[in-house]
């Protein structure tokens, strides 16, 4: 007989379990189903079947010929069936992936995902970079880091930390103009990317809001981790996240003339899909990070 579309495949199920146990008061208390449901199931199936599966005798069923040639056929079915379900659940388990920008991933988190991974060996890795923000609806993806208020509907979001920025240049290139010790003195030199909006707010915090840029020669990067590369050659003052460039501050790479911190209001946030929030995967790494975060109270909001 040829399966069609509208085959009570939910029959199966239950003739499974009944079989398995002879028993159709077992079967009803496995799958929360009443004896009398379980018995239409049968019933259905049956009909379906153009043959008897089981014979009802007071207070107990025992599988009729058909019934036990049919019988260890659907087991083995529903056993494979759970193995592909099984399998994929720990393939799905076993990676996490993580969406970010190439500038978080190489100047933050890439410092941290080591000891993840040693602390959960059974968890694969597998970073995606991309200065577009990713739409987990149509993008393969467990958690994001990225920027903005906090508030996207339909996803869980945890706080990392602030996003201020400041003026960072290569000591050599401060050099050339005798040091820059205030905020006018960067006017005096190229500054990578004049177009990017960080600028206006930091002068204005620095007391400068009336600078125009708007005469400077163009320059894009596409992303912070190549204006700061770009700075370390002492092309230019890179508007930076003072955070990301530690190591380049103690080896001298880099300075931070000012202390003046600016913000755009985006701050850095750890965001999964709501329907996500219970995943192991995602609660063990959302603990690890926060518990980083945690350790590092000076990134947190004043």
């Amino acid at each position: 007989m040829k399966m069609s579309k509208q085959f009570p495949l939910n029959a199966l199920r239950v003739f499974e379990s009944a079989a398995r146990q002879m028993s159709f008061t077992k079967a009803g208390e496995e799958l929360g189903l009443t004896q009398t449901a379980v018995s239409y199931q049968i019933k259905l199936l049956e009909d379906t079947l153009g043959e008897q599966l089981f014979l009802r005798r007071p207070r107990q069923v025992t599988l009729t010929e058909a019934g036990n040639r049919l019988a260890p056929r659907i087991s083995e079915a529903f056993a494979i069936m759970n193995d592909a379900v099984a399998s994929l659940s720990n393939t799905s388990e076993g990676t996490l992936i993580i969406h970010t920008t190439a500038t978080f991933a190489s100047r933050w988190l890439s410092r941290y995902l080591g000891t993840f991974q040693l602390q959960n060996p059974g968890i694969a890795v597998l970073l995606e970079t991309s200065q577009e923000t990713i739409d987990f609806t149509r993008t393969q993806g467990d958690v994001a880091i990225r920027s903005g208020s906090g508030t996207w509907p339909g996803l869980k979001s945890h706080f990392l930390m602030k996003s201020h920025f400041t003026p960072m240049l290569s000591p050599q290139l401060a050099e050339t103009i005798g040091g820059v010790k205030t905020p006018e003195d960067i006017l005096k030199l190229r500054i990578i990317d004049p177009g990017d909006i960080w600028w206006p707010i930091w002068f204005a915090a620095a007391g400068l809001p009336d600078v125009d840029l708007k005469s400077r020669p163009i320059s894009r990067f596409g992303a912070q981790s190549f204006e700061a590369a770009a700075a370390v050659a002492g092309q230019g003052v890179a508007i930076l996240k003072p955070e990301f460039y530690t190591d380049d501050v103690a080896l001298g790479r880099l300075i931070q003339p000012f202390d003046i911190l600016a913000s755009d209001g985006s701050d850095y946030w750890l965001v999964y899909p709501e329907a996500k929030r219970n995943q192991r995967k995602i609660r063990l790494f959302r603990d690890f990070i926060l518990k980083i975060m945690a350790d590092e109270p000076d990134q947190l909001p004043g």
